[in-house]
């Protein structure tokens, strides 16, 4: 895939690469028992891609392990989520120190600039120059020359994702985070994102999470945009004395996302060929409705 930009100041360039993923969704049961569960890649290079037969494979136990899932209680619990779905989290605050949201003044974290947002000690590191990775790129959808940027460093929010246009309303300058498509105009999004890893690992974060849950899919999304309550559809395994025990569906997650975020703990397992490289997190306090 190969891609050029000139825009009407001067600029003129292009960059290209290639692009190969696979996936496999599997399902089990029957009637209103039916449960199902996927596995994908997704490569710059062909070399780099597993076999059809390991995503298969893995796609099925996944799906094998979801058999005979039930509703969890409901009450106050700890939430474990797993890598496959972690960046969401971390999606989250993204979107809402995006220039368009903050320049509309309808986001949670308004007022957050310089302001603590995560937990010390973690950081979220924005860097589009990573080789092998799908996101990377040598400029903006505008032109301007990226460059690897701190968007909180040690638990604080250091500024704000920003395109020409964004920035012009704020008084502020362009982050180099401009990205178009060949019908719309310039909007900021952000590329290879990094949180901080812990050195726990996933085995370890459930053992110290004793009674819980632990998510593997999420179904749906209600997000108040400008405070942040967090009430979301999910699925995974029930945790008991920091065991999983069975599998478990048709529950709601409920918090507050600026106390979720200053609430988790990462474990240690990210994957390396992720544009967004976010480990298993674990949340303290949410509000798990079930049976």
């Amino acid at each position: 895939r190969a891609m050029h930009l000139a825009t009407s100041n001067g600029f003129s360039g292009g960059y290209s690469r290639t692009s190969h993923s696979l996936s496999a969704v599997a399902f089990t049961g029957s009637g209103t028992n039916m449960e199902r569960d996927w596995a994908g890649e997704g490569r710059i290079y062909a070399t780099d891609m597993p076999s059809a037969d390991e995503i298969g494979a893995l796609a099925a136990q996944r799906t094998l392990e979801r058999a005979g899932s039930v509703k969890p209680p409901t009450g106050a619990y700890p939430v474990l989520y797993d890598e496959r779905i972690a960046s969401s989290l971390i999606g989250h605050l993204l979107s809402a120190i995006n220039g368009a949201t903050i320049a509309r003044g309808a986001s949670w974290l308004l007022d957050a600039l310089g302001k603590q947002v995560l937990p010390t000690g973690l950081s979220v590191i924005e860097d589009p120059h990573r080789p092998r990775i799908s996101g990377s790129r040598p400029f903006d959808g505008e032109g301007l020359p990226t460059a690897k940027r701190m968007i909180v460093q040690d638990g604080v929010l250091m500024g704000w994702t920003l395109d020409l246009g964004t920035a012009r309303k704020l008084g502020m300058t362009s982050t180099a985070n401009a990205s178009r498509g060949t019908s719309s105009p310039p909007s900021p999004s952000t590329s290879n994102i990094d949180l901080t890893q812990g050195t726990a690992s996933r085995a370890d974060l459930l053992r110290d999470m004793g009674t819980g849950l632990l998510v593997t899919s999420m179904i749906g999304s209600t997000i108040n945009p400008t405070t942040g309550d967090y009430s979301r559809g999910a699925s995974g395994f029930w945790v008991q004395d920091g065991q999983i025990t069975y599998p478990v569906n048709e529950c709601t997650i409920a918090g507050n996302l600026r106390d979720m975020l200053m609430h988790l703990t990462p474990a240690n397992d990210a994957k390396a060929h992720f544009s967004t490289r976010v480990p298993s997190l674990l949340v303290e306090g949410l509000t798990l409705a079930g049976a």
